[in-house]
């Protein structure tokens, strides 16, 4: 195949599947409606399953509700009637999707979820499906046709499952007041969850680590503080508790192109005061931003006017805030 061919293959793969969400939109109505509310007055879990491509679809889709305040989990339909229907609760909704609509391993499940008084949501291709007619709720995901030119490989299809199982947990997720600060709860190891819950006094420099010095030190002691200290900066302070100001490598550099004495010229003749600080309880990520705005590398941590900390900017990106 040509270069051009391949393009325009690639380019009809991406309009089929386009149209195939685009007309999800004309089929949300009551069906849709009556599903989240199934869902929002569920005491347990959803449980959500599939098989073949519906299933990596199924796992996707426990995922993401999981992740954004809806209890859910999966569960391979096939390992259900072999021990795993122990998993299911009377107080879950399963949530199963098969594009046919006739999965045997599904409707093996249909006797014992009705005895059990579960109820089932269903999202297939075929409205007049076994699975479709055993549902509480069905929801149409019916495609024109798949992006696969042999018209087998589910594609199409399965990008409108995931679609629709998409809408329903955004819908969910806003139903619940569910809050970014909600999300980085659920992830606090990813980036979002960095940004939104480390603190300051999580990576800030404590106790003997804090550089400080006072007013009337001379420049060559101040240096001397900030080698061992390895900040790039000390604080100024009379007492080590209250911030006169502070001596960074930036304050040295223009010392030495002014020719000073380094011997006898003290840190609160060249020291940068007022300075910038930050608090214990400020998001770590607000601390990079008035580093990276101010073009500084450390801030003096204070609570309630008194110094606690030094706050560097590698600890945070080291901690994973950016």
């Amino acid at each position: 195949m040509s270069n051009k061919d391949l393009l325009a293959l690639a380019d009809a793969v991406l309009r089929i599947e386009a149209d195939a969400v685009h007309a999800l939109r004309k089929r949300l109505d009551e069906n849709f409606v009556k599903a989240c509310e199934l869902l929002l007055a569920c005491e347990g879990r959803v449980v959500v399953t599939g098989l073949g491509k519906s299933g990596h679809i199924a796992r996707k889709l426990a995922a993401t509700f999981a992740s954004t305040g809806t209890a859910a989990f999966f569960v391979h339909p096939g390992e259900a009637n072999h021990g795993d229907l122990g998993m299911i609760k009377r107080t879950d909704v399963v949530l199963a999707m098969s594009n046919s609509g006739e999965t045997a391993e599904l409707l093996s499940l249909l006797p014992w979820l009705a005895r059990h008084g579960i109820p089932l949501i269903s999202m297939t291709g075929k409205s007049a499906s076994n699975l479709a007619k055993a549902a509480a709720v069905h929801l149409d995901v019916s495609v024109a046709e798949e992006a696969c030119p042999l018209g087998l490989a589910p594609t199409a299809s399965t990008t409108a499952t995931l679609a629709m199982g998409d809408a329903l947990a955004v819908a969910l997720l806003e139903a619940r007041g569910f809050t970014a600060e909600d999300f980085a709860r659920s992830h606090p190891s990813g980036a979002l969850g960095k940004r939104l819950l480390l603190k300051v006094a999580d990576t800030m420099s404590t106790g003997s680590d804090v550089p400080w010095v006072s007013g009337d030190t001379t420049l060559d002691l101040a240096l001397l503080e900030m080698t061992q200290k390895g900040l790039g900066m000390t604080i100024v302070s009379p007492d080590g508790h209250k911030l006169e100001g502070v001596f960074t490598d930036g304050d040295l550099r223009r010392a030495l192109d002014q020719r000073l004495p380094l011997h006898q010229i003290t840190v609160a003749d060249v020291m940068t005061s007022p300075c910038q600080s930050t608090e214990p309880d400020a998001l770590a990520a607000a601390a990079v931003k008035q580093m990276e705005d101010c073009r500084i590398t450390a801030l003096p941590v204070l609570d309630n006017k008194k110094i606690v900390g030094v706050v560097h900017l590698h600890a945070l990106l080291r901690a994973g805030v950016s």
